[in-house]
């Protein structure tokens, strides 16, 4: 049945009626069972190739025979955990099913089919998602097309003119997924303090654990400055608990206690709240990860660079990478090698695919992959 002949379409709310739901990345089972083959690899969601934090499985695992009770509803002990870390009070912290449940929940306090919400071109697929499932607006940025800043990277001066009276919340990923490209500490101070009073702004730092530029900012610093500011973590990517969907915002009090008003009681499992305690023990861990990370990225650009293709430069675990052609038959291709990507052409970039970066032998096969296919 199309969408045209849903019987149901016209009682859905508005906003939600022209929605698309989000498209994960092909599953490797799933594409090991279409095409017949084994040993697939999966480089397609921007997870940690790495396994977990021991310390995280073994808390995972001591609080499993208990998982026949509710997990603690307010997440006390990882909310107490988190304050710490960031040096604030934990009425600060608001604590999501991943963190694209708190980008949710600040979509659903702050905007109304009367109000709108700003973010870039090419920005993060959840923000469009969020703001049109509540009947709100959005302006939508054009990226900088390489003559003033970064080519795709987001255009602060063009979302500070989309602003308006009816605007309620901008939304910037720092560094931006599927990008990779990132905001300097001055730009976007700057930035956030030309703000009207009435913005909220949602600064998105999913992939801040990777990011070594010297320049990049820790707008969790900033709290104390901006009331308006929202900063979302996760440990989906560099903690490598991308399975038991646990992240959270950092705001205002004030903030933070609207927000807590939508989430959902027992949001963050028993299980992910205790890994992600163990998690934040694990400096040796995190360590790795960002480190292996960063070489895995640099095996990757050098495959690229002998393969004669170009790239936007990525501070994440991730890189989008110009095929030259058509991304989505290169994918195709791709699958029958057994590597599953991204393509990005519903982030208006249909000749790029984004590749996360994996293991050394994971990283190998994919340029080998690549090679062959074009």
């Amino acid at each position: 049945m199309s969408p045209s002949d849903n019987p149901f379409l016209e009682l859905a709310a508005p906003g939600v009626r022209a929605l698309q739901p989000y498209q994960p990345g092909k599953p490797v089972e799933e594409l090991e069972r279409e095409f017949g083959i084994r040993d697939a690899i999966k480089l397609a969601s921007n997870e940690n190739p790495f396994g977990p934090s021991p310390l995280a499985v073994a808390a995972a695992n001591a609080v499993i025979p208990t998982m026949t009770r509710y997990p603690e509803g307010s997440g006390h002990r990882l909310v107490a955990r988190l304050a710490r870390r960031h040096g604030v009070a934990p009425e600060c912290i608001t604590l999501g099913n991943g963190s694209n449940d708190v980008l949710d929940l600040v979509a659903r306090v702050f905007l109304t089919p009367a109000h709108e919400a700003v973010y870039s071109q090419h920005a993060f697929a959840v923000y469009p998602i969020s703001v049109q499932a509540t009947g709100a607006r959005a302006q939508v940025a054009p990226a900088h097309d390489g003559s003033r800043g970064p080519a795709y990277g987001h255009n602060l001066e063009a979302m500070h003119d989309r602003v308006g009276p009816d605007t309620r919340v901008v939304f910037i990923a720092n560094p931006n997924n599927p990008t990779g490209g990132w905001l300097t500490t001055d730009a976007l101070e700057n930035f956030i303090a030309a703000l009207p009073a009435h913005v909220m702004v949602v600064v998105d730092e999913a992939y801040f654990e990777y990011v070594g530029e010297p320049a990049y900012p820790d707008t969790t610093q900033w709290l104390g400055r901006f009331p308006n500011l929202i900063v979302t973590r996760t440990f989906s990517k560099a903690y490598g608990l991308a399975g038991l969907r646990v992240g959270y915002a950092l705001s205002h009090p004030d903030v933070a206690g609207l927000l807590n008003r939508v989430r959902q009681p027992f949001n963050v499992n028993l299980v992910a709240q205790a890994a992600a305690l163990a998690a934040l023990d694990d400096d040796a861990y995190l360590a790795s990860s960002v480190s292996r990370n960063r070489a895995g990225l640099r095996q990757l650009l050098d495959g690229f660079s002998a393969l004669d293709l170009t790239w936007i430069d990525s501070v994440g675990n991730f890189v989008a990478v110009d095929t030259g052609r058509t991304a989505a038959e290169v994918y195709a291709a791709l699958l029958r090698e057994g590597v599953i990507v991204r393509p990005v052409a519903n982030y208006a970039m249909p000749n790029h695919l984004r590749i996360t970066v994996g293991s050394n032998e994971e990283n190998a096969r994919c340029l080998v992959a690549l090679g062959k296919v074009l």
